[in-house]
């Protein structure tokens, strides 16, 4: 089937002509079969880079150039959004039926902000949580959306984001009734009845543009589903580089997945020795360059030093460790060739589009926090994985390898994987966290909603149709005794409003066991004295915060010797020593606190790995949470009348987002001067902006970390 032939706007026709679109592959053509323009709900499932995103572009472009109607684009990560935002924004250029160039927006947090804003795009792409969140703020423009697209609908079935996904799209086909639903996903078993669930016509198709191989390594070669055995040279450096440059010396690039990050530095330090007989003088060139910028960006860690090593010679790690801006700098020299072998955790089969002609799973063990250590993933997660084998427009066949070991032979392996059918996608809803966090924002945003009604929404959910109505009624009911009893939701007579602290839980996008815990904090709070390590003590306890840093025996004595120092700052009360189990469970959170307090009082991201071992992406994912957790607090203080806490919790605030001490946090107002800079400059005896008027501009560039380029942005910055 021919671009040219489909009943699409010719602007929208045009532009995909010109970025080289033609003929459809197999997927789009049975999704343009099954009515994806004419507005049929439809479930894709089909695997990576099979071109999901042009149908829901084309689908997009008919809602909106014809219709008039705003799309919402929902994905699970913000590197999707991302991503997704810079693919939709080449439809900017195109005018609408009024004569209005389309607009494209995207949002990715900020939950107390309402979003009212948003409506002036018309394309709007959310991460899941951020669309959960607008629709919380009850927004206007969401009457005006004509097509929701719900991109990796199979996360459903993961446990933390899956109750989010499924909740949203349960309110969508619920109350947007006249709205078209297009969910996208690479791998569902259950597709049929997860289509019946969304009202949804399903396609499921296994067509990729790169035939899909797999094999078993075992014995110095390679025996892969097709037949082909291939012997791979040996490297000394341990099966998972041997199959990894086996394929690198033919011009290709591997992917290798590891079950740890420790793991994932350490096979790409073996990569990097041979990885550099592999880079041209030209990428030998933009190797270095690569390695320089990551040294230059960020603070120096010893992680950061190990990186920028390994990226000089050809070789890379990725995992969620790593400062944000060193993952894109890895991205970004994997796409374009320069990175040979990439070593990474399997978050990144869930996140950005990097294809490999080789993927190589290093082991089929995985830490599993339900079972409480190393299990073997699933088909599920080894489907995923091998999505990412084959580059379009690089490669003609995609690879992807399996490791046998002692235990686990290649026949296993082929039987439980190659040949193994990935489980089917269940609800995670049932978890009583997750419900009562969604039960209250359906009465906040649906005052007056009868029980009644509550159990008609419910079951319209994924969970009721996989578990009996008796498990719904019972799941609602305990949500409803929590909320009530809490006095979170009211009730009035056979319906429920939500009170002024449940609503505005509910907008802050808590946890209401965070809310309650926020509320009881600052109903004991004493008036006197500091509470630094309480705060950060209290939002490190609640069910929201992540990551968490548990507390090791190397860090006891330490964490004794706070409690014995500045007992007096924390606000949950320190249980007695033989109630063990409690006590143990006040500890636990201790070396979360000790790494915030670390970070507030400026020790570099350097020490804080040596002492703590918390690298920078987790320090920087648990500073950018306590932001948040901080604001929730503040706005739960106002709410019950503590304004004698607020310019404390603030303060806090502002010293766990710039990290530092309170004699900085004056400097850290001024754009571009962050921690680093503004310890530089008061050292230097600028303690304030009043002084850094009066200096002039030749001082302040001769300052360490400062120069001239930001001494001017300062001077500029004060002149206003």
């Amino acid at each position: 089937m021919k671009l040219s032939s489909l009943a699409i706007p010719s602007e929208l026709s045009t532009l995909l002509e010109s970025q080289g679109y033609s003929d459809l592959y197999p997927p789009q053509e049975e999704a343009i079969k099954a009515g994806v323009l004419e507005g049929q709900n439809l479930l894709l499932t089909s695997p990576t880079a099979s071109g999901k995103t042009l149908v829901a572009i084309l689908a997009s472009g008919k809602v909106t150039l014809e219709k008039g109607r705003k799309v919402v684009y929902l994905t699970p990560l913000r590197a999707l959004a991302n991503e997704k935002y810079e693919e939709f924004k080449a439809l900017e250029g195109i005018k609408n039926s009024n004569g209005r160039k389309l607009s494209v927006r995207i949002s990715t947090g900020d939950y107390d902000a309402s979003g009212e804003s948003l409506g002036k795009g018309d394309i709007i792409i959310l991460t899941n949580e951020k669309f959960d969140s607008v629709m919380r703020h009850g927004v206007s423009w969401l009457e005006e959306v004509g097509l929701y697209v719900a991109d990796e609908v199979h996360l459903i079935g993961e446990p933390h984001r899956g109750p989010t996904i499924e909740t949203i799209l349960a309110k969508i086909i619920s109350y947007s009734k006249e709205a078209q639903v297009l969910a996208l996903s690479a791998t569902i078993t259950n597709a049929k009845d997860l289509a019946k669930w969304l009202s949804a016509k399903s396609v499921d198709i296994k067509w990729r543009p790169v035939r899909l191989v797999e094999g078993v390594y075992e014995y110095g070669q390679i025996k892969f589903s097709d037949g082909a055995v291939r012997k791979v040279p040996s490297t000394n450096r341990g099966a998972a580089i041997d199959a990894a440059t086996d394929t690198v010396a033919e011009g290709g690039q591997s992917l290798i997945f590891t079950e740890t990050r420790k793991r994932a530095v350490s096979l790409a330090m073996k990569a990097a020795e041979v990885t550099p007989s592999h880079l041209s003088e030209e990428e030998g060139k933009n190797a270095a360059e690569a390695a320089q910028r990551i040294l230059r960006s960020g603070e120096e860690t010893e992680l950061s030093r190990i990186l920028a090593r390994v990226v000089e010679r050809g070789a890379a790690f990725h995992h969620a460790g790593l400062f944000a801006q060193h993952r894109r700098i890895v991205e970004e020299n994997f796409r374009n060739g320069i990175i040979k072998i990439l070593t990474a955790t399997p978050t990144l089969a869930a996140g950005v589009n990097l294809p490999a002609r080789r993927v190589v799973l290093s082991s089929i063990m995985r830490y599993d926090s339900e079972y409480g250590g190393p299990a073997p993933i699933s088909v599920l997660d080894y489907r995923q994985m091998c999505g990412r084998a084959g580059r379009p427009k690089y490669d003609q066949i995609g690879e992807a390898v399996l490791l046998a070991t002692s235990s686990i032979d290649a026949e296993e392996l082929t039987n439980a994987y190659i040949k193994g059918e990935p489980e089917p996608i269940r609800s995670q809803l049932s978890r009583e966290g997750p419900f009562r966090t969604h039960l209250l924002a359906t009465v906040a945003t649906m005052p007056g909603i009868s029980e009644d009604e509550l159990e008609d929404f419910f079951s319209r959910t994924l969970f009721a149709t996989q578990y009996h109505k008796a498990t719904v009624r019972a799941s609602i009911s305990r949500a409803l005794d929590f909320l009530i009893g809490e006095g979170l939701l009211e009730r009035r007579r056979k319906r429920f409003i939500a009170s002024d602290f449940g609503r505005r839980i509910s907008q802050l996008y808590i946890d209401p066991l965070t809310g309650v815990s926020f509320r009881r904090a600052m109903k004991y709070l004493p008036s006197e004295g500091r509470h630094t390590l309480g705060f950060l003590h209290l939002i490190a306890t609640t069910p929201d915060f992540t990551p968490k840093f548990p507390l090791r025996n190397k860090d006891w004595d330490e964490a004794m010797l706070l409690i014995e120092e500045k007992g007096d700052e924390f606000v949950i009360p320190l249980p007695e020593e033989r109630n063990y189990g409690a006590f143990n469970e006040f500890m636990q959170d201790l070396r979360t606190v000790m790494v915030l307090n670390a970070w507030i009082n400026e020790s570099t991201e350097e020490r804080i790995l040596d002492v703590y071992s918390v690298e920078p992406g987790d320090l920087h994912r648990s500073v950018e949470n306590s932001d948040w957790l901080l604001y929730s607090l503040f706005e739960v203080a106002k709410l019950v009348e503590r304004n004698d806490a607020l310019s404390e919790i603030n303060a806090l605030r502002q010293r766990v987002n710039y990290g530092v001490k309170p004699e900085l946090l004056e400097l850290t107002q001024l754009e571009g001067v962050g921690r680093v800079r503004a310890r530089s400059l008061y050292n230097a005896g600028f303690v304030t902006l009043k002084s850094l008027r009066q200096a002039s501009l030749e001082r302040l560039a001769a300052l360490p970390k400062i120069g001239s380029a930001i001494a001017k942005r300062i001077k500029e910055q004060l002149s206003l």
